[in-house]
């Protein structure tokens, strides 16, 4: 950059150019450049190192400024932090909005501190009289006249700490000094007119704090904004400084609300408020009629008619237009008495607003939809208990055509088709009382229905499209009584002896009994010796037929070992499960046939039994079940009998798996901690089981898993619930070895994009066929707050860090006084050295439920990395009191008597 007429040039809104001849000079700041974000170089503010990376490099820095250029990186980075977290603001929501607000505040009264203490450091530093410490303070105005990937408006928040700096030098008489002060001069004019280039946009965001706001023309401000974003997230930003805001109410699930983010892809529900109108309502049904596209039509009571005191409807003359709605097949809800905001009403005057007009409606036609739309959105607890008393239920929006306040049609149409692409399905608000609806509707329904939309309809229960199977109803397992007969075996006398069966076996042993409550008595284990082909059948045959099992009880049945093939005289093949006394010479009588294993599922009483077979053979000899379309909603009475098997006769089992585990059940394992349930339902069935195991085993190894029905079953399904986890991240908390982490990331690697696609796996026949995963059920924002955090878990012990941050976010958006997942955070944060963010989030974790003491320890450990000894020491003595003989009493006993 050409330091003459000035050294600042302006205009530009882009990164400055360098000057070569003040390079050199510059270099000698080194790494410092560098070390500016290094707290928070893991969040969503690692992106501030694009800048730092590009400036000046080198492996020393003059150590009088070394604090001071530290100071200058770190005002920067608040400066440009402010403005994202306070540009457009007016479009966030308010509780967005404030928390912003307040957090900019922070980190501008920071920088206002910051500001003061380079002014002392500045002083020092000329009070030395050290000869170069000129060439030092015009190092710190290289960098900032001249860093490469600076906009102007970096500079803006520098322009207090050179004006402090030329009134310390108009104190020195030395002409290295008077040259400084020229320069710092220029820089001063420079830095005056970027501020009239950004003056409207600089008033706005940082007039709130009482800086001065110079009146003059604007340029680029929106590009240096945008080159912001790239660099800091305003929710991380928030997250950083301990807030995460939860969704909007309107982007929120409950009982009583329905809400377009949950409709199947490429479907939206039409929906118009406000009516009905004497012209525009009849314009807009023959508008549909010819596209075919239901509608959802909420009226407003008074344009209805009236009720008495008594409750009597009195219907008025535009009521003949709801009745035609109905009984051409729309559907007609109720949208208040009077259009009020009845998130400001109460007791009498708000039940009136809904229960008068659902008398109206129910005057109108019996069959009038039990729906209900808030105006503008604007609801309370009250009002939604009201709805719930009166069995209605409320329909939120989440594409807005604002026709109500945009004259164009073209433009409504275009706000609307962009927000369709963006989200891909929705509930769309339009009003059927402006003309400009009723222009801007066909061009709307024409590219929508080219781009292969689909109509969704109230059915009485839900949105769907209309001659499209109802999507499946989730069912709990609703078992009796739990079994498993888990068998492994390395130790075969006469066979090869195995490395992993044994270990396989208890692992599964272990996560029945811990993971799905299976109860330690019914989980019957045979390791090696103890596996012969007698104790085998016996128990099943003692244990389990003669031993209490029940027609609502289910069975799990696990297998690892040796398997065989054995060619019959008819060609047909027969496969075999090998138990440790079978001799390879007789396996064909000593050993297990699949046929007497099939005789055994058959003769078992249990609802469910699922057979997972970590061994390679074919000749199953089996048939399919026949399925049924509505095999969720009838699984508590319908019969499975299953199997899953890890391959084929001329395929080995893949030993080289995490942990002393097969590769087969290294990935069973994992899918039954929770990635299995591949339609987010809660529960892994035996097909999600299949249709997860199948395909990544075959990925990732020369296996071909089979899966499919033995006979007897009757299209039922064996169906696992996932348990929450309720684990607090601690210091103490395993982590997964380097082998798991990599076979878990080429397990991903290999993982279909779409789960609910239909995924192609080997039948027990050894034919292909499709498994199709049914379609999951509403879940409430708890249920999904508690899966984020339990995927928060499961990459955190991955070191998957960053996106274990985001599941933890979103599980406090979804549930913001969620303390598991707040705890969670903030030992994430620890975990990567943000300790500052840490210590805040570990404290909101206590605000959330102060009696949570591994949240103290947590907290203790955050400080004492701090260096604040006090609050340190403070937070483990709480956790001594509440967890006397804890876990970790003495580690944290151990630290207070270092402190």
């Amino acid at each position: 950059m050409m330091r003459k007429p000035r050294a600042i040039h302006t205009g530009t809104g882009t990164p400055m150019s360098r000057n070569n001849t003040l390079a050199a000079a510059t270099l000698s700041l080194g790494l410092l450049l560098t070390a500016c974000n290094g707290e928070h170089a893991t969040d969503g503010t690692q992106k501030a190192a694009v800048f730092e990376s590009a400036a000046p490099k080198s492996q020393t820095a003059p150590s009088p400024t070394r604090e001071i250029h530290e100071a200058l990186l770190a005002q920067l980075a608040n400066h440009r932090r402010i403005i994202v977290l306070l540009a457009d603001d007016k479009s966030l929501a308010p509780a967005t909005r404030q928390s912003a607000s307040a957090i900019g505040q922070t980190l501008f009264h920071e920088n206002l501190e910051r500001r003061d203490g380079m002014g002392e450091q500045f002083a020092r530093l000329l009070a030395a009289k050290n000869a170069n410490r000129f060439d030092a303070i015009g190092a710190e105005i290289d960098f900032i006249e001249s860093a490469p990937e600076m906009y102007d408006a970096d500079r803006l928040a520098f322009v207090e700490v050179l004006r402090d700096l030329h009134d310390r030098l108009g104190s020195e008489t030395s002409l290295p000094a008077i040259k400084l002060r020229q320069r710092i001069a220029q820089d001063l004019d420079a830095l005056a007119e970027i501020e009239r280039n950004y003056s409207r946009e600089i008033a706005d965001i940082f007039g709130r704090f009482g800086t001065r706001a110079i009146e003059l023309k604007r340029e680029k401000w929106n590009d240096y904004v945008a080159h912001l974003r790239k660099l800091y997230d305003r929710d991380a930003l928030l997250r950083e400084y301990g807030v995460i805001e939860p969704y909007p109410m309107s982007l929120k699930d409950s009982d009583r609300e329905i809400f377009g983010r949950d409709l199947p892809p490429r479907t939206v529900v039409l929906t118009f408020d406000d009516g009905p109108h004497r012209a525009y309502t009849e314009e807009i049904t023959a508008i549909l009629k010819r596209y075919d596209a239901p509608a959802t039509f909420f009226e407003v009571g008074r344009n209805l008619g009236s009720v008495d005191a008594n409750g009597k409807a009195t219907l008025g003359p535009m009521a003949s237009l709801s009745r035609d709605l109905i009984e051409q097949g729309y559907t007609v809800g109720n949208h208040s008495l009077t259009h009020a905001q009845l998130s400001r009403e109460s007791g009498a005057a708000l039940r009136s607003q809904i229960l008068d007009t659902d008398t109206l409606l129910r005057d109108i036609d019996a069959k009038r939809a039990p729906l209900f739309r808030f105006p503008y959105g604007a609801r309370n607890a009250e009002g939604l208990q009201i709805l719930g008393e009166a069995k209605l239920k409320s329909v939120m929006w989440n594409i807005d055509s604002l026709d109500w306040a945009d004259p164009v049609p073209d433009s409504i149409a275009q706000r609307v088709l962009q927000q369709v692409n963006a989200q891909q399905r929705g509930i769309v608000l339009f009003h059927d009382i402006h003309e400009r609806t009723v222009k801007a509707l066909p061009q709307i329904l024409d590219r929508l229905v080219a781009d292969g939309y689909r109509f969704a309809a109230w059915n009485g229960r839900d949105f769907s499209v209309a001659n499209e199977p109802a999507a499946q109803q989730t069912v709990t397992t609703g078992y009796d009584r739990s079994w498993a007969i888990v068998i492994g075996i390395d130790d075969y006398a006469r066979w090869p002896k195995l490395g992993y069966a044994a270990n396989d076996a208890q692992a599964i042993a272990d996560t029945l009994r811990t993971q799905f409550d299976f109860p330690s008595s019914n989980v019957i284990v045979l390791k090696n010796g103890e596996a012969t082909r007698n104790n085998i059948l016996a128990a099943f045959h003692d244990r389990l037929a003669h031993g209490g099992l029940n027609r609502n009880d289910r069975v799990f049945v696990f297998f690892a070992g040796h398997g065989a093939t054995q060619r019959l005289a008819s060609g047909r093949e027969l496969g075999y499960i090998i138990p440790v006394d079978s001799d390879p010479d007789r396996f064909a009588s000593d050993a297990i046939a699949m046929s007497d294993i099939q005789n055994i599922a058959e003769s078992l009483p249990a609802k469910h039994v699922l057979f997972v077979m970590d061994a390679c053979y074919s000749g199953l000899g089996l048939t399919r079940g026949a399925g049924s379309s509505a095999f969720l909603r009838e699984n508590a009475r319908r019969t499975a009998r299953q199997m899953l098997t890890a391959g084929g006769a001329d395929q080995q089992v893949a030993d080289s798996g995490p942990d002393g585990h097969s590769v087969f059940t290294w990935v069973l394992l994992q899918a039954l901690s929770g990635p299995g349930d591949l339609n987010g339902d809660g529960l892994i069935t035996g097909t999600e089981l299949a249709a997860y195991v199948a395909p990544t085993v075959s990925g990732i190894s020369q296996q071909t898993p089979a899966f499919g029905s033995l006979p007897g079953s009757q299209g039922g399904e064996f169906v696992f619930q996932i348990p929450h986890r309720e684990e607090f991240l601690t210091a103490n908390t395993q982590q997964l070895s380097s082998d798991a982490i990599d076979l878990n990331r080429q397990v991903e690697a290999v993982r279909p994009a779409d789960d609910a696609k239909p995924v192609v796996v080997t039948n027990l026949q050894g034919a292909q066929e499709k498994l199709v995963v049914p379609a999951a059920g509403a879940v409430s924002d708890r249920e999904r707050a508690q899966r984020a955090n339990d995927r928060g878990l499961q990459l955190y012990k991955e070191k998957r860090y960053v996106e274990a941050e985001a599941e933890f976010t979103e599980a406090l958006k979804l549930r913001p006084d969620f303390a598991l997942a707040a705890n969670n955070l903030g030992f994430l944060y620890y975990r990567q050295g943000r300790y500052q963010q840490a210590a805040r989030w570990l404290e909101n974790t206590l605000k959330m439920d102060p009696s949570r003491a591994v949240a103290y320890r947590n907290l203790g450990d955050a400080y004492r990395q701090l260096g604040d000894k006090e609050k340190a020491s403070r937070a483990y003595r709480t956790y001594l009191e509440l967890q006397p003989g804890g876990a970790a009493a003495a580690e944290v006993s151990e630290q207070l008597r270092k402190m």
